[in-house]
């Protein structure tokens, strides 16, 4: 993989990653799953905790951090998103390696609203365990009751009584509530349902273990339950909690949301690429060794036109990647956010195809357990919903083409 012009710093890591990844990761990944299923698979897994102070010790933590939000350099080396992507793309590899370097979601976006919009006292609370890999986090933004893709449409409700606020509805595909080591949830619900449109959410921080919030289920994706980690289907039951939980202020949650949103989504895209990387290597591997009609599968035509087609497809969305992380460094967030929504697009829809290529490659083991082939398809194709789905991102990209051209699309009056 080409790093570009990526500091020599971020060099250096890539090097210590990958050693790190091909010494401790991908020859524990039997083991890994081995653990889960020996025993309470929704309690931590022992080889993750034996490996995250090696992590540590080698500087491979909290990686993801930004610059600005560890001024004193505690915490994390404060990469750049450009810095930060080919480092993602590696731990993305392997779905669970990012815990071990304290780089996983939904805890990264956590620990970004907590660093960017947390005041001292909740910092002090909740993001220093969270940097330090003591405690993880969920995010409940997602409701069943109406299209969350459009974040105004929430229902949930956070009503101020005193020196508290009440907070009442249901939430599912809340990440990470299934692991016993959560402990807070950010929040996200109405806290003035007759303010304007994008000024009525609010986002507060809710302790898991709070009277009234209430694991109802852990959902499956495809069929995986992702646990220790797991999405969860909440209910929030007259949950109270003190009105300093509250972020920024009232009427600031749709403002959280797209800060929080803008590196998720790319981490998101950054580790896909990892792992459609991985399964074209597989592909290459699988084609190598396996013989058909007299001759290795590498040595069809239609076989390499898939390696071919696969290796472009990768080489354009990581292209695509690294343009959103520049612009977001050098313009921003709210500046990037055509090519944070292109890429948005771009990656799953290509690590689904690459992926699925490599499925049909290996044949019958392809969609069995002794692949990863058919999890990471699961959480490939799960990432067109994730953060928005497709159709939302596609309406931006083409919004800021139209605006960027000077082309008005409001409706005309008269």
């Amino acid at each position: 993989m080409t790093l570009f012009d990526v500091s020599p710093r971020t060099q250096n890591l890539h090097a210590r990653l990958t050693a790190f990844m091909d010494e401790y990761i991908y020859p524990n990944e039997a083991e890994f799953h081995r653990q889960v299923e020996g025993g309470n698979r929704w309690e931590h897994v022992q080889l993750i905790e034996d490996l995250k102070p090696r992590a540590r010790e080698q500087g491979l933590w909290n990686l993801f951090l930004p610059p600005g939000s560890d001024p004193q350099g505690q915490f994390g080396p404060g990469l750049s998103n450009l810095e930060y992507a080919p480092l993602c793309e590696v731990m993305g590899r392997v779905w669970w390696a990012p815990e071990i370097f304290n780089c996983n979601a939904p805890d990264t976006g956590n620990m970004e609203v907590l660093a960017r919009y947390g005041t001292p006292e909740q910092q002090e609370q909740w993001l220093v365990p969270l940097l330090n890999g003591e405690i993880r986090s969920a995010f409940s933004m997602t409701e069943p009751g109406v299209a969350s893709s459009d974040a105004t449409n929430i229902e949930s409700s956070i009503v101020r009584q005193g020196d508290e606020y009440v907070i009442n509805g249901r939430k599912w595909w809340t990440s990470g509530a299934g692991d016993p080591r959560c402990k807070i949830s950010i929040f996200m619900g109405k806290t003035d349902p007759t303010a304007p449109r994008h000024l009525q959410q609010s986002m507060i921080l809710i302790p898991m273990d709070t009277p009234g919030a209430t694991i109802d289920r852990m959902m499956t994706v495809f069929g995986y339950d992702d646990a220790p980690h797991g999405h969860a289907e909440m209910t929030f039951e007259n949950v109270r909690v003190a009105a300093t939980n509250m972020l920024l202020g009232e009427g600031r949650g749709f403002e959280i949301a797209q800060g929080r949103l803008g590196p998720g989504r790319i981490h998101h895209c950054m580790r896909l690429i990892g792992q459609a990387e991985r399964a074209l290597e597989l592909m290459v591997q699988r084609s190598g060794q396996r013989v058909a009609f007299g001759k290795p599968l590498a040595g069809h035509q239609h076989i390499r036109e898939l390696i071919a087609q696969s290796r472009m497809e990768i080489d354009q969305a990581r292209l695509l990647t690294l343009q959103a992380a520049h612009m977001m460094d050098t313009v921003g967030n709210k500046a990037a956010r055509g090519q944070i929504a292109a890429i948005k697009v771009v990656a799953p829809n290509v690590a689904l195809r690459v992926i699925d290529r490599a499925i049909q490659v290996f044949g019958g083991a392809g969609v069995s357990q002794d692949t990863p082939l058919a999890m990471m398809y699961a959480q490939a194709r799960t990432l067109r919903l994730a953060d928005g789905p497709d159709i939302v991102h596609v309406e931006t990209v083409a919004k800021e083409e139209l605006r960027r051209q000077g082309v008005d699309v409001r409706a005309k009056r008269g």
